[in-house]
């Protein structure tokens, strides 16, 4: 079949990423004689100064990973909980029903910074100068702007013009837009990068003294307070209103990134291993549950699925992410091994009919009544669309017509040694939080996803983590790992389905599950404000072909034609053990995503 690039095979290493910089950064650093875990993390910080529109250093990065020592699967959570501050109550008080999608109210503590810096000095070699100067020379001598950047700061000059001058100030240079293509420098983040090495560095020559001396700059040190001076300034967000934010000094000392078992299934002679339901995770687990009992009805023809497979794959993401929204979260008790069980995988097989859902059912797993926020349960966000929806709200994912308007971002590693690893960094974008000028960047806006009603697993929890959509992906089979994932926000347990179907039941190597037909559903409320959601939405890539898309109609899906190449921003690596051979991938269909290696 036709693929946009060739699938990379190596032996030294493989970096695929959302942008080429970041993907040469991490190769550089893999040149080096530096490990999986030296070079995501210079790739992670690249992407932060590239790709601003789509991650900051105010924001989160959940990882899942395996050494060339142990096979086992973990993740390493870097996903900053709510403040102190954020009670129901508070925000309730505001006037709320809804904690806004953009603003300082939106604020989690970042999670960012620990988590790369728990990475390096756990599972990396080198020290971190040589690591964060490929971002700080991007940062201070400039980057190409790719055209999404100029598209998402004029989408919201002015809100920036209008109430948040310090962003102005920084992505409107002399009150203009900048254009695609050029250079475009942010000197003030340098700074407080080379400020944050000095004080590493005064630590003296041990690489971990500097690294935790960093950590400490960061979360106890200047940057914490000129976060909580920030915060204190009221600010517009999507409310209409201003409001002051509620993270404090103390939410980020208090806080640090940590390491946790992945969630595991067999599937077959397949292992997936995800993050855990404090983000969705789970749901692609889920997902595949149901459809390898389903096997016998999958099947691709020269590299396109059949309609039968598009129905079924469309119908268990229906079940699944119902289920995300009544019992994922961070805040109560999840009761996973039964939502995995065989069991329970059983009893949701037999709500999959010939014809689409036009209903969110969630289950009750081990016997428990499922219970839905009162928001969805009344059917509010029923209908909504993307086009009324204020620019700097929520993630900046794809349209329903499948526009892209960015999303987050994605690294995948792998080396020689055998160490693999997956990161979905996301939050801090430029067009969510007013920039904070003494530091160059914004905080994040992922308390969006809390819930302002109580007993919920993902209310609103003072010390909790927010139901994130970010979602990175390990796979094994015969001790052969694939590190996978995508932007996306909601859609991205989808769209690792399309890849993990057209690899595991089309048997397409690589790069031809990435460059394979894709869709999503969006059949289930938004993680981000203002919670829309379209029962029987189908969007589709029109490669599917006219017969596919008629069938699925004729099932009673409402397709909606995304175009030819229009879903997704996949990237994926894997070794195999046997021959040493390593192979990489990376998407064509946002423009700059690449695989590098050799």
């Amino acid at each position: 079949m036709f693929t946009t690039r060739p699938e990379l095979t190596g032996t030294v290493g493989m970096v695929a990423s959302t942008h080429w910089l970041a993907s040469a950064a991490g190769m550089v650093v893999l040149e080096s004689g530096g490990n999986a875990f030296d070079a995501a993390v210079a790739a992670g910080f690249v992407l932060q100064v590239v790709e601003p529109h789509l991650v900051g250093p105010g924001g989160d990065m959940p990882a899942i990973f395996a050494t060339a020592d142990d096979l086992t699967p973990r993740v390493l959570c870097a996903q900053g909980v709510a403040p102190a501050g954020a009670t129901i109550e508070h925000y309730r008080d505001e006037g709320l029903d809804l904690v806004p999608g953009s603003g300082l109210l939106a604020a989690v503590v970042p999670g960012s910074w620990d988590g790369w810096l728990t990475l390096l000095r756990d599972h990396g070699t080198k020290p971190l100068r040589a690591v964060l100067d490929y971002a700080i020379g991007y940062a201070r001598n400039g980057f190409p702007l790719v055209g999404r950047i100029p598209d998402t700061i004029s989408a919201v000059s002015r809100l920036f013009t209008e109430h948040w001058p310090t962003s102005a100030e920084l992505w409107m240079p002399g009150g203009q837009v900048p254009k695609a293509g050029t250079l475009f420098r942010n000197p003030v983040l340098a700074d407080t990068w080379e400020r944050l090495l000095r004080e590493a560095e005064s630590a003296g020559s041990d690489r971990e003294a500097q690294i935790e001396a960093a950590r400490k700059a960061w979360y106890q040190g200047f940057v914490a307070a000129e976060i909580e001076a920030f915060s204190r300034k009221p600010h517009r967000d999507d409310s209409g209103r201003d409001h002051a934010g509620v993270l404090t000094g103390q939410d980020m000392a208090t806080w640090t990134a940590s390491y946790e078992d992945a969630v595991t299934v067999q599937v077959g002679d397949r292992t997936l291993a995800k993050c855990g339901p404090w983000s969705q995770g789970p749901v692609l687990a889920q997902q595949v549950l149901l459809l390898h009992e389903l096997r016998d009805r999958l099947s691709y023809v020269d590299g396109v699925p059949t309609a039968e497979t598009v129905h079924l794959a469309v119908e268990a993401a229906k079940l699944a992410f119902a289920d995300r929204e009544a019992w994922y979260g961070d805040s109560a008790d999840v009761p996973l091994d039964d939502l995995l069980s065989a069991e329970y995988t059983a009893s949701r097989l037999a709500l999959i009919g010939d014809t689409a859902s036009l209903e969110l059912r969630p289950g009750s797993p081990g016997g428990r009544a499922p219970r839905l926020p009162e928001f969805i349960a009344s059917g509010r966000g029923i209908g909504g669309g993307d086009s009324p929806m204020d620019a700097a709200v929520g993630e900046p994912t794809v349209t329903r017509e499948g526009q892209m308007r960015g999303d987050t971002v994605h690294v995948d590693v792998v080396d020689r040694w055998g160490n693999v690893i997956s990161v979905t960094p996301s939050g801090g974008w430029l067009q969510s939080s007013p920039t904070i000028p003494s530091l160059g960047f914004a905080l994040g806006s992922r308390a969006q996803m809390f819930w302002l009603e109580e007993g919920l697993p993902a209310s609103l929890v003072p010390g909790r983590r927010p139901r994130t959509t970010l979602s990175p992906s390990l796979a094994f089979r015969d001790d052969v790992p694939v590190a996978f994932g995508t932007p996306g926000g909601d859609q991205q347990d989808q769209w690792q389905l399309c890849f993990w179907l057209a690899h595991t039941v089309g048997g397409l190597n690589l790069q031809e599950s990435i460059d394979a037909p894709m869709w999503h559903s969006a059949a289930f409320p938004l993680s981000f404000s203002p919670r829309s959601w379209q029962p029987g939405e189908l969007v589709a890539e029109s490669r599917l072909g006219s017969g596919v898309l008629d069938e699925l109609r004729r099932r009673g899906h409402e397709v909606v034609d995304a175009g030819p190449w229009a879903l997704g921003r996949l990237s994926a690596v894997s070794r195999d053990p046997a021959s040493g051979l390593l192979r990489g991938a990376a998407n064509a269909r946002g423009m700059q995503g690449y695989a590098v290696g050799r």
